[in-house]
C-alpha cells in the first residue's frame, strides 16, 4: 500500500499560515491538539529549503531527530544531519513516488508554501490536516498559494476543541476529467 503525504499546519481562520511579519503567536499551545496522535502516524518529513534551514538555525530540527527529513531544493548542496536528505531531481513526480512507495507510515508535508504550491500542481497531495485557530490576521502568507487548477476535497474528520480551535481533515479526491468519460457529450 502506497504511504499517505498529509499537508498537516495551523491556519487562521482568514487562510494565513503566518501572520504578516512572519510570526506564530497566534497559534494555540495550550493542549497537544492531537498532535502526539499525528506524531505517531507518520515517520517522514517534507520539507523544503527554507523550511528545513528555519529549523536548523532555531534549533527545532532535534524535535524530529526519529524521522526521516527529506528537503526538497535545488540550491542547497550539503546537510548536516544524518537523517536528513537533499531531493533535488527534475522529476519531482517520480522522486515522491519512488518515497511513496517505500515501507512506511505517513509522509507530513512540513512546510514551504512553494513547495505546497509545486505538490498541489502535481496532485501529490494526499489529505489535508488543517488545525484553524480561533483568529483573524488580517494578512501574512496565505495557505494556498499560485493553485491553478481546482481540487475536490473530501471532508473525512471534523475536531472542535474547547479552546475554539477546529481541526478538519479531508482525503484529496482524485481528479474527474469529463473528457475520458466514454459517450460523453462535455
Amino acid at each position: 500500500m502506497m504511504r499517505k503525504v498529509v499537508l498537516n499546519l495551523a491556519v487562521s481562520l482568514d487562510g494565513f499560515i503566518e501572520g504578516p511579519n512572519g510570526e506564530y503567536d497566534w497559534c494555540l499551545m495550550d493542549q497537544d491538539y492531537g498532535l502526539t496522535d499525528f506524531w505517531n502516524s507518520i515517520d517522514t518529513l517534507f520539507v523544503g529549503r527554507k523550511s528545513y534551514e528555519l529549523l536548523t538555525t532555531t534549533g527545532e530540527i532535534s524535535h524530529f531527530n526519529s524521522a526521516k527529513i527529506y528537503v526538497f531544493t535545488n540550491t542547497l548542496a550539503e546537510v548536516e544531519h544524518d537523517n536528513v536528505e537533499i531531493v533535488s531531481g527534475a522529476d519531482l513526480v517520480a522522486d515522491v513516488s519512488a518515497i511513496k512507495n517505500q515501507d512506511g507510515k505517513s509522509i507530513w508535508l512540513f512546510g514551504g508554501a512553494s513547495l505546497l504550491s509545486s505538490f498541489m500542481a502535481n496532485g501529490l497531495v494526499d489529505e489535508f490536516l488543517l488545525s484553524v485557530h480561533p483568529v483573524l490576521l488580517g494578512g501574512g502568507k496565505p495557505l494556498f498559494q499560485s493553485i491553478k487548477a481546482r481540487t475536490g476535497l473530501q471532508l473525512t474528520e471534523t475536531v472542535p476543541y474547547s479552546s475554539g480551535l477546529v481541526q478538519l481533515r479531508y482525503t484529496v479526491l482524485p481528479k474527474f476529467d469529463l473528457n475520458n468519460i466514454a459517450g460523453s457529450d462535455y
